[in-house]
């Protein structure tokens, strides 16, 4: 199943003289699961589009920061 946002546990060393980060995060872009273009692919208006940065609604992927997320989701 397509989930944007990852995570995985890195290699904590007992020496390690700063606090370990013991879950760790990335996002992967949409396109990565698209194989190819299907027809009638929705689309956002022309406006919507400029606003989003892509023509096509499965291709949008916001991006929102550790501090928004922390915050609980999505920023306004």
């Amino acid at each position: 199943m397509f989930t944007p946002n990852k995570t995985y546990s890195p290699y904590v060393s007992p020496f390690d003289p700063c606090k370990p980060i013991k879950v760790k995060s990335y996002s992967t872009p949409p396109h990565l699961y698209i194989g190819f273009q299907p027809n009638n692919f929705p689309q956002f208006t022309p406006m919507e589009a400029l606003r989003a940065g892509t023509l096509w609604k499965p291709l949008y992927d916001p991006y929102y920061n550790a501090r928004e997320l922390a915050k609980g989701g999505k920023p306004s």
